[in-house]
């Protein structure tokens, strides 16, 4: 067999990952919030992009004619890139009066720590206890758990045992009750002593059987006690009114977070109004300054080279906000269409949806849907929902239509919520109860989605 060599040409596409596409990629996956960060960044990065007014007209062209200009000659590029005044100074709008205002700045809850030193300032304590209680306080998790032992303190400070106890003895005194506790059994003993004189049964639940308590098992706790189970019962409501996790509903430094919703659905009549919202996206255009550079003879090729790239970095950037805004409405729009009777009925009427049937209405790749809806919030009349939440998979019904997971839920809670507490539903009675609405559900997915939901297992939620 002989062996040869040959030259063939082919022909054939192939997707390259420019840098523009790139940007567009990454613009039309970031929510507002985040899409006001990356264009604030870009502000900073590129002299052709600047804030558009209001009216219409770029901040630079709105600003003051000077009282001397030269009409004879312009300044040349070395001159315009090295003013070193701040570009914004001379032209602070009363929008941005408005936006430094009072109102328009989120409140910061105090953390854990601010809460605990600011009663550790006001009880009458030595020097030495302060201290020790400053160190116990930064020891803290971030449920109030102290994790650190008295020992460790001790050799930390090089104080006494005895102070160290004092010092934490007083901290577990301070609001909210159970705090510096080194485990549960002693945050919810704490959180008891606070609560004043109270059914003794409780104390001893806590002490001997907080494990039985957990798994429900009021049964066995009556026998080893001796006592009825509708005490036992009763003995249980109020520890699961107590707080296992004291600090946890305080604030972590930086830890204020809110949504904005990317999308507004207002109903209006029998239809529903789609609103982009893009009020937290500082709306940019491009500098005439800057581009009439690229006019001038004289500019030396690096220079132009520069200039050119950064233009079409700009003019990209504008065209991906432009086209992240188109993509999103007509997104949401074929949502509306397809959850229509979810926005007006409620969670139990949500439909079986996936990516690819809205891609394929809208004629759009399934990761372009997915990027156009990551990390979005729409607001409803029903509430703000994550864009995420219109797409649920389904199970298949007895006559071949699917409903959708989230409506099984909204069942689920209905018949847990309904149920006699004496008598509640175990799994296999959940799944005949779906089967005679024509659902088909194993009891894995029944107890899948009580979990999901937080819901006990029946021998959890029986009432005695």
């Amino acid at each position: 067999m002989a062996i040869g060599y040959s030259l063939n040409l082919e022909q054939s596409q192939r997707l390259v990952m420019t840098p523009e596409l790139r940007q567009a990629i990454t613009v039309l996956q970031l929510s507002s919030l985040e899409l006001a960060e990356y264009v604030q960044q870009e502000l900073l990065e590129n002299p052709f992009l600047e804030i558009k007014e209001e009216n219409g007209e770029s901040v630079e062209d709105s600003l003051p004619e000077p009282a001397e200009r030269e009409k004879d000659s312009d300044r040349d590029w070395e001159e315009y890139f090295a003013e070193d005044a701040d570009p914004a100074a001379g032209y602070r709008s009363k929008s941005a009066t408005a936006e430094n205002g009072y109102e328009n700045f989120v409140s910061r809850s105090p953390t854990l720590a601010e809460h605990l030193i600011l009663q550790l300032d006001l009880s009458p304590c030595g020097g030495t206890v302060k201290k020790i209680g400053e160190y116990l306080i930064g020891n803290l998790d971030e449920h109030g758990y102290l994790r650190c032992t008295v020992e460790e303190v001790c050799a930390g400070l090089g104080v006494k045992e005895a102070e160290v106890r004092e010092a934490l003895t007083l901290v577990q005194t301070f609001d909210p009750p159970g705090v510096a506790a080194r485990d549960l059994r002693e945050c919810l003993l704490n959180q008891v002593d606070q609560l004043g004189p109270g059914d003794p049964l409780v104390r001893r639940i806590i002490e001997s059987h907080l494990e039985d308590l957990a798994a429900g098992r009021l049964s066995r706790i009556a026998r080893c006690l001796s006592v009825p189970v509708q005490e036992v019962q009763r003995a249980a409501d109020v520890i699961r009114k107590l707080d296992p996790k004291p600090g946890s509903h305080f604030a972590s430094p930086g830890d204020t977070r809110y949504i904005v919703p990317d999308v507004i659905l207002e109903k209006l009549g029998r239809d529903y109004a789609i609103v982009i919202n893009d009020s937290a996206i500082p709306r940019v255009t491009i500098s005439r300054a800057y581009r009439s550079l690229l006019n001038r003879s004289g500019e030396d090729p690096e220079t132009r080279r520069y200039l050119e790239s950064r233009l079409n970095a700009a003019s990209w950037l504008v065209r991906s906000i432009e086209q992240r805004k188109v993509t999103l409405y007509r997104v949401t729009e074929c949502l509306v269409e397809l959850q229509r009777d979810f926005l007006d009925y409620g969670v139990r009427y949500l439909r079986p949806l996936n990516l690819r049937k809205v891609a394929e209405r809208l004629g759009l790749h399934e990761s372009t849907i997915s990027r156009a809806t990551a990390n979005k919030y729409i607001q409803t009349p029903l509430g703000v929902f994550e864009m995420k939440y219109f797409f649920s998979p389904g199970l298949n019904n007895a006559d071949g239509t699917l409903t959708s997971a989230e409506s099984i839920k909204c069942r689920l809670q209905e018949f847990i919520g309904a149920e006699d507490a004496k008598n509640p539903l175990n799994d296999q009675r959940l799944v005949e109860m779906f089967a005679r609405q024509g659902i088909r559900i194993s009891r894995r997915t029944i107890a899948k989605y009580r979990d999901e939901l937080g819901i006990p297992a029946a021998a959890r939620r029986k009432r005695y």
